[in-house]
């Protein structure tokens, strides 16, 4: 008779941007002498620090974060499978050494595909034919690539939208490459990790005003000459990395494309639309157990938080 292995253990803190995960994160690894692992996508690339609000040293507090600063933006990328290997991985090795992780971030299909063991696809990319479609897209439009894509897979073209062209974009190199579709298939039934996921969840209103105030902050912080040393330093517009809330818009900005006012309203916006699309994920996520942080101090959401954590494991 055999017996399955007993899962990894991890906690998860999640919630849309500007609702203070990293400082919460940091300072529940303290308190459990734990590390964290980063859930964003843009934190692993060297370089972008202002624009995806990557937490410094000071703000790391001496706690060890896995899947920061880990690649070079010029000619790395980085997406979901990758995310879902390199953190499994780190979350083994903490596993391993007696300690719980803390799983940090609000990107929500990063997030779901590791906690719900999504079976990604293997197949490369194609430069070639990702520049046809990129030629075609602006001769016809991005409604022209989506059509292009329901007519291969209706499927994924009624899951992705048409403004979500690096996915449709890839939807259809996939079926190009390898006639197979984009798996998002569940591994198995539950969560692959024995986890408690705990989500910090404000007012839309209050959630918006604290991400005027973090676009604000970026932008006096020097947004602007970040990016102008990106590309300066050999990261083009097109890199995965530049692709960014905040880069690709301060780098059309600095090419004359747009005023800066104009470069700073939509970062506002689409930061404002990112939350909209964080809350959408989590609505697939029903093990999230919420805690309403407008009215509770940070102690108290510290104290509330750890409470949720030893119920769950200790």
């Amino acid at each position: 008779m055999t017996t399955n292995a007993p899962q990894d253990k991890l906690i998860v803190i999640l919630g849309p941007t500007a609702t203070g995960k990293t400082r919460l994160a940091v300072r529940i690894a303290k308190e459990l002498r734990t590390s964290i692992v980063s859930g964003d996508s843009m934190l692993v690339y060297r370089g972008l620090d202002i624009g995806s609000a990557k937490p410094d040293e000071a703000e790391r507090g001496g706690v060890r974060h896995a899947l920061i600063d880990c690649l070079d933006p010029a000619d790395e990328s980085f997406n979901a499978a990758d995310f879902q290997q390199l953190a499994a991985e780190e979350i083994h090795v903490v596993n391993q050494s007696g300690s719980i992780p803390i799983l940090a971030g609000g990107t929500g299909l990063y997030v779901k595909a590791l906690l719900e063991g999504y079976r990604f696809n293997k197949n490369r990319e194609d430069g070639d034919y990702r520049a046809l479609l990129e030629r075609l897209a602006k001769k016809h439009g991005k409604s022209y690539i989506h059509k292009m894509l329901e007519e291969v897979d209706p499927e994924a073209a009624a899951r992705l939208h048409v403004n979500d062209f690096r996915r449709v974009v890839r939807a259809l190199e996939v079926c190009r490459m390898g006639q197979e579709r984009i798996s998002q298939d569940k591994q198995e039934d539950g969560l692959v990790y024995d986890a408690c996921v705990i989500g910090l969840r404000s007012d839309r209103k209050i959630l918006y005003e604290r991400i005027e105030k973090r676009v604000d902050a970026m932008i006096s912080a020097g947004l602007e000459e970040e990016v102008r040393r990106l590309l300066a330093g050999g990261v083009s517009r097109s890199a995965r990395a530049m692709q960014g809330i905040g880069y690709k818009e301060m780098a059309a900005y600095i090419d004359g494309e747009l005023s800066l006012a104009e470069a700073v309203e939509n970062i506002k916006k689409a930061t404002r639309h990112f939350a909209k699309r964080q809350f959408t994920w989590y609505r697939k996520m029903p093990y999230i157990q919420w805690i309403e942080i407008d009215k509770l101090s940070f102690e108290e959401t510290v104290e509330k938080s750890l409470g949720i954590i030893k119920r769950a494991f200790y």
